[in-house]
C-alpha cells in the first residue's frame, strides 16, 4: 500500500521559513521522481517543485531562488526548503510521485504566511 504523509506546515510571517517533508511508504522511492504542489484557497492546484530520481530539482517561476527540494532515499523523505516566504505562498502543500502503478498524493500540509 502506498503513503505519503507530509509535515512541516505552519503559521509562519513574511520573509520567513519552514521546511516540509514528506515521507512515503510502498513505492520504490530511489526510482521515483517526486513533486511538491501547492493549492490556495479558490484556485487550481499548481505544481511548486520537481526533483528527479538523480537529484536535479525543477522550480515554477514563482519560487525560483526562494525554495528548494531535496531527497533522502535512505530516509524514503522529499523535504521542501521555503524561504523568504510570501503571503501568496498561503496554500496546502501536497507530495506526489507518479510511477507507473499510478499518481499518488499525501493529504497536504497547511503553510500560512501572515503579513
Amino acid at each position: 500500500q502506498v503513503r505519503m504523509v507530509e509535515s512541516g506546515g505552519d503559521l509562519v510571517q513574511v520573509g520567513g521559513s519552514l521546511r516540509l517533508s514528506c515521507a512515503a511508504s510502498g513505492i520504490n522511492f530511489s526510482l521515483s521522481a517526486m513533486a511538491w504542489y501547492r493549492q490556495a484557497l479558490g484556485k487550481q492546484r499548481e505544481l511548486v517543485a520537481r526533483i528527479t530520481t538523480g537529484g536535479s530539482g525543477n522550480y515554477a517561476d514563482s519560487v525560483k531562488g526562494r525554495f528548494t527540494i531535496s531527497r533522502d532515499n535512505a530516509k524514503k523523505t522529499v523535504y521542501l526548503q521555503m524561504n523568504s516566504l510570501k503571503p501568496e505562498d498561503t496554500a496546502v502543500y501536497y507530495c506526489n510521485t507518479l510511477t507507473i502503478r499510478g499518481d499518488y498524493w499525501g493529504p497536504g500540509t497547511q503553510v500560512t504566511v501572515s503579513s
